[in-house]
């Protein structure tokens, strides 16, 4: 197959078969993530891509509820070749759909934690993997319970200019800075063996998560962060959560709290790649907030990161 397939191909967002590389037009067909196909279905379903349209607690500029949208439409120039850098391509290896989004009720914020992780059960209860598209960083909080109810407390890595673990013990709070405090309080994850990438605001705590710094990562580079990562996590389940503003503004100005001397999107797609081996149960995109970006650029690499996760999901499932 190749372009000249752009002929035939259309709407493989309803015609397709959740497997193998796509072709159609990047700027017409109905849109989906990554052009896989759209269904409820999950049968005979190795990895499902859903959308959560929440924004509830974003600290400065809101608008990342329009973030799947974004990183859908950004999604649509990468299914014609296997990923960069990568030996195999998970959408031929891997029947990959689009799960669609949440429902929830908007007006009834306090429910919105238990649809969420109702909705993330139901697709691991059913066999397949999770990539979630945010959505403020809250989403996590919910998607992390689903996880440790089905592979016990996790590892996590996490990419964020902010820890996101300040003191909160009202649970009923949502609040997307303290939800893996949390998340540590009631055992989800395990600080030892979890370790966070790009931090650069201050917090009295870190809950004894494992912190690797921006200027860390300047300075000791890519292949080292990432190496140091594997020897933290080991070969625990863990979970991966890229909050867009981990990366420098430069690269990622569509987002609610961005911090500058953030990492490059090369540092970041080196560090996802060297990761390949983590036994990864699934992860998240989150807080890419398209208002504030005319360009496009965060969306797109919204959209990268989460082809990422996917080949690093499909590396954790051959190694099966």
């Amino acid at each position: 197959m190749a372009l000249e397939d752009a002929k035939t191909q259309v709407d493989l967002a309803f015609t397709g078969s959740g497997r193998g590389l796509a072709f159609e037009n990047a700027f017409g067909g109905a849109l989906s993530a990554f052009r896989r196909r759209y269904t409820k279905d999950l049968t005979g379903v190795d990895l499902a891509i859903t959308g959560v349209p929440f924004d509830q607690a974003v600290t400065n500029r809101p608008g990342t509820r329009l973030g799947p949208r974004a990183i859908r439409e950004a999604s649509a120039l990468q299914p014609f070749d296997a990923p960069y850098g990568w030996d195999y391509s998970p959408l031929d290896e891997m029947t990959v759909v689009d799960y669609g989004d949440l429902p929830f009720d908007y007006a009834k914020t306090s429910e919105f934690p238990k649809a969420l992780t109702d909705h993330i059960a139901t697709i691991l209860d059913a066999g397949a993997g999770t990539i979630t598209l945010g959505g403020d960083h809250y989403i996590s909080f919910p998607i992390l319970r689903a996880h440790a109810e089905k592979f016990g407390p996790l590892s996590l890595i996490h990419f964020d200019a902010h820890s996101d673990t300040w003191a909160d013990d009202d649970l009923e709070r949502i609040d997307h800075g303290t939800m893996f405090y949390k998340a540590v309080k009631l055992g989800l994850i395990d600080p030892k063996t979890s370790v966070q990438i790009g931090i650069r605001t201050d917090n009295p705590d870190t809950m004894g998560v494992n912190i690797i710094d921006a200027r860390t990562v300047h300075e000791r580079g890519a292949a080292w962060v990432a190496s140091e990562v594997k020897r933290i996590v080991g070969d625990r389940a863990c979970y991966l959560t890229f909050d867009i503003d981990c990366l420098d503004p430069a690269f990622a100005p569509g987002t609610g709290t961005p911090v500058w001397g953030g990492l490059a999107s090369w540092q970041a797609s080196a560090i996802l790649r060297d990761l390949a081996g983590v036994h990864l149960t699934g992860g998240d995109v989150v807080e890419v907030s398209p208002p504030y970006d005319t360009t496009g650029a965060t969306a797109v690499a919204g959209a990268h990161v989460a082809m990422e996760l996917m080949c690093l999901y499909g590396w954790t499932r051959r190694a099966a």
